[in-house]
Order: C-alpha cells, then structure tokens, then sequence
C-alpha cells in the first residue's frame, strides 16, 4: 500500500480512501491505517504533503499510463475512453454529486451574474458554459486571463457576482487570486474541480467533484461537460420564463443577421 501510494501519488490526489482501496484490492480502513503509519493523521493531510512536495506528475506521465492501461484492456483507445466516460457519468448519477448539484444551483441562481473561471484547456469550457448561460438568460462572463492580466478581469468584479470556477489539482497562483478577490469581495462561489477532500476544494463555498478521466491518466473533460450542461439547464428550468424569453430573442437576432447577411450579397 505505501508502496502504490509514493509511486502514484497522482491517483492519491485525485481519490477517496475507498477509491483506492478498491484500486488496490483492499480495504478504506487499510488505506487509512496505511497512511497513519506513515505520519499523516488523515487521507487529507497526505494530499497536502504531496502538493507541497512538487512531486506531481506531467502530462507525459499521464499519457504513459494511460496508453499502458490501454494496451492491457482492450488495444484499443476507443473502449478505454468511453469506459472511462462511463465511469465519470456513474459518478454524475451518484447520490453525492446530485447533491452537490443541487447546492451548486441554489447558489448559481442567486447571481445577478455568473462569471465563469477557468484557464489552460478550461478556458474552453468556461468560455462555452458563459455562451449557454447568456443563451438561457443569465448575465455571464468568463475570466481566462494569466499572470498579471487576470487583475484587469478581477478588476470587474462587483457585488451580485456568482463565480463558478472551473480548477484542478495544485493551488496555483491565478486560483489563488480568484479565490481571495471573492472572499474580499463577499462573493460566493462554485467550484467544479476532481476531488471534494482537497486543499482547493476546501477554499470552495460549494464544491462540485467529478472525475477528469481516471486518476494518474489523461485528463478527460467529458463528464465534466455534462455536469456543466446539467447546471445550466437546470438554472433554466429555475427561470423557464427568462430562459425562453432570452432564446427568442437569440433566434430574432440571428433572422436580423442572416437578412443583413443576404442583404449585403
């Protein structure tokens, strides 16, 4: 068990204790008691150690595993990518994570704007979760900024502000910022992340965990797509007036486009 612990410290970060334990072959109580042996009085205060370490994993890393467990499965990428989606959406389909859902909502629905974070391959996600959201009737916008030109988008920050924040694994500096702006500011927010019991989920005032793929491979955003997609037609379904309104609105708008369009030709 310490032995799987030091050499996938990756799939440590991003697992329960009985995640691992079913991992391994084993118990919860085993993985606990292991890692009480080795000096952490919790599952939790060893994921700590391990970021403050720096031994984390690269994505080069991730892909040698990833491409190890698919040689060994099947051969073939296609069967391990959508039993891995598989696995995600089992995790959506859980008693917990509807709950957390359902809390994500409260929280969401309460904004007279969503601003949605998220950089690296996030920036996407964010990006097309604010585009649903202004579709459907909410006031959105994304923050994607990097170093010092995140400050010129936190700058725009105000109350009635909801932030969902898209983030995974380490504490790295833009999060951090996000993070303590909101906290500054008194604004809640949503975090979609991998993991509920780490040192960043804990910054959150609601915390959504679905998986990214399995822990230690490629990152996989499929499941989290969907979790994404279920918050924002569930905040419509909380305003079906405004949603409704907002998307006949789109359609006008788009007719007016497409005669101006036919117009110029």
């Amino acid at each position: 068990m310490a032995k799987f612990i030091d050499e996938n410290r990756q799939i440590v970060l991003a697992s329960s204790a009985a995640a691992l334990g079913a991992r391994i072959g084993t118990s919860d109580a085993t993985v606990l008691r292991t890692v009480q042996t080795l000096g952490f009085a919790s599952l939790a205060d060893l994921k700590r150690a391990i970021l403050k370490s720096g031994s984390i994993s690269t994505p080069a890393d991730d892909m040698r595993r990833t491409l190890v467990d698919l040689e060994k499965a099947t051969g073939h990428a296609l069967d391990g990518i959508l039993q891995a989606h598989a696995e995600g959406l089992d995790v959506l389909r859980s008693a917990r994570c509807r709950a957390q859902m359902a809390a994500a909502v409260r929280v969401l629905d309460g904004a007279e704007r969503i601003a949605v974070f998220g950089i690296g391959p996030s920036a996407a996600l964010a990006t097309y979760v604010s585009t649903l959201l202004a579709r459907n009737g909410r006031r959105s916008r994304t923050i994607g900024a990097t170093g010092s030109m995140l400050a010129d988008q936190l700058l725009d920050l105000a109350k009635g502000d909801v932030l969902l924040i898209l983030a995974y694994g380490r504490l790295y500096r833009e999060v951090k910022a996000v993070f303590a702006e909101a906290k500054a500011l008194g604004l809640p927010n949503v975090l979609v992340t991998e993991a509920d019991d780490t040192p960043l989920a804990k910054l959150a005032d609601v915390c959504v965990a679905i998986p990214r793929g399995r822990p230690g491979q490629v990152a996989l955003h499929g499941a989290t797509l969907v979790g994404l997609e279920a918050l924002v037609l569930s905040l419509a379904a909380a305003r079906p007036e405004a949603a409704l309104a907002s998307l006949d609105n789109l359609n006008r708008l788009r007719r007016s486009t497409e005669v101006q369009t036919k117009t110029a030709k």
